[in-house]
């Protein structure tokens, strides 16, 4: 492995072989621990609603305070990454939300876990962006959909093990000590990231903005990103929120056996991550309008509507892991298509703004979401999620018409 601790941009990094993927790597931990925090209220949910009364209906609200945060921290911290860079950043961002996440512990009624929810999403707006950045910084160009996928795939990851965490430290101790639990892995991280957040492995100079860039609303590219991020990569955001509930309440699967399956999309989610990823890099690349592509997620995504209409657990789990898989494509296409529009000083505001139209989404729906499961209206909230992706890239084709299918 060659080491040097002068500027090197991401293409001289390409001799370094695996390790120049171990800053991705170190965000993917960080993306695993993000969702773990995340995922502890989701997979406890059935206990933790019948110990504290809580309905569906505030559960999802509690959630939407999570995501309407989320969605205002994922461009604040975007363009605080830009601007202060990735390793002190990363540090102060898993420090605050491993403490807000450790506080559900404390936490009885609907409005504890709201504040709880909100700081915790307050802190977590920071790990795509970040993630994204780091791809940027320590990949070259022909290797970034790629880079983008292992630095988010932990994300699913987390989503897959916190069953297998939670669950069982929840029924030996309490559902307050997984809370705990999840504070104490972000102590853990922070070690992991002092020795990974230099070089070799990351550049010795970010090439940082010279000042706090904010996203600009006006410009065409802005609402290009969001409508083919946010609105086509839906599924996967209740998915891990209110299917569990689903599943629980419609098909009957208990606590305990939830364990045994619900990791089962986020796994599909992962790799959606990496084969859409490549499939991105390998056939969309310098295509900074893919409509084949996009057009064949779109297709795709519409199964999710037929979950309800089946009795069969097997079949309906595929169905939701189904549309994980394709929500993983729609992310890593938009990405993609975004990096040609967002300059490399600004990849993490890009993120920014792809990740907190997805939170402001999840936000405002969640709660309405968990008001058709209260009252059994099933078919309407897995058809309103299929056809999402249609309306995201009929508006995302019309804004970029403009646009050279073939220009780099």
């Amino acid at each position: 492995m060659k080491i040097t601790t002068a500027p090197v941009t991401p293409q001289d990094r390409a001799d370094m072989g695996w390790h120049m993927w171990i800053p991705c790597m170190a965000m993917a931990a960080c993306s695993w621990l993000a969702f773990v925090d995340r995922q502890v209220l989701a997979v406890l949910s059935p206990t933790i609603l019948q110990e504290t009364g809580m309905s569906a209906r505030e559960y999802g609200t509690a959630f939407s305070l999570f995501f309407y945060v989320y969605a205002v921290s994922n461009i604040l911290w975007g363009s605080l990454l830009d601007y202060m860079g990735l390793r002190v950043g990363m540090i102060i961002a898993v420090a605050f939300w491993s403490l807000a996440s450790a506080s559900h512990a404390f936490m009885s009624g609907f409005w504890g876990f709201a504040i709880a929810r909100g700081l915790l999403g307050l802190g977590e707006g920071a790990t795509f962006p970040g993630g994204l950045r780091t791809a940027v910084e320590s990949l070259p160009a022909n290797l970034r959909a790629r880079g983008i996928a292992t630095s988010f795939s932990g994300g699913t990851i987390g989503a897959i093990v916190t069953p297998f965490i939670a669950i069982p430290v929840g029924a030996m101790f309490g559902w307050r000590w997984a809370f705990v639990l999840s504070g104490l892995l972000g102590a853990v991280w922070i070690v992991l990231w002092l020795v990974v957040g230099r070089p070799p492995y990351l550049p010795k100079t970010e090439r940082k903005a010279k000042k706090i860039m904010w996203p600009n609303p006006m410009e065409r590219r802005f609402w290009a990103l969001v409508f083919s991020y946010a609105l086509p990569c839906i599924a996967p955001g209740p998915i891990l929120t209110i299917v569990p509930l689903y599943l629980n309440r419609a098909m009957g699967v208990s606590q305990a056996d939830l364990r045994d399956i619900i990791w089962l999309p986020p796994a599909a989610w992962g790799i959606g991550y990496f084969f859409w990823g490549y499939i991105a890099d390998r056939f969309a690349a310098g295509n900074r309008r893919p409509i084949g592509l996009f057009a064949l997620l779109t297709v795709c995504a519409l199964a999710f509507g037929f979950t309800p209409w089946t009795s069969s657990l097997p079949l309906a789990m595929f169905l939701i892991s189904w549309a994980a898989f394709i929500g993983g494509g729609f992310q890593m296409t938009a990405l993609k298509v975004g990096s040609f529009a967002f300059p490399r000083e600004q990849a993490a505001m890009m993120s920014g703004i792809a990740s907190g139209a997805f939170a402001l989404e999840n936000a405002i729906l969640s709660p309405y979401f968990g008001q058709l499961l209260d009252l059994k209206q099933y078919d309407a909230l897995f058809w309103i999620i299929a056809v999402f992706p249609l309306v995201g890239i009929s508006l995302w084709s019309v804004l970029t018409r403009n646009e050279q299918v073939g220009a780099n």
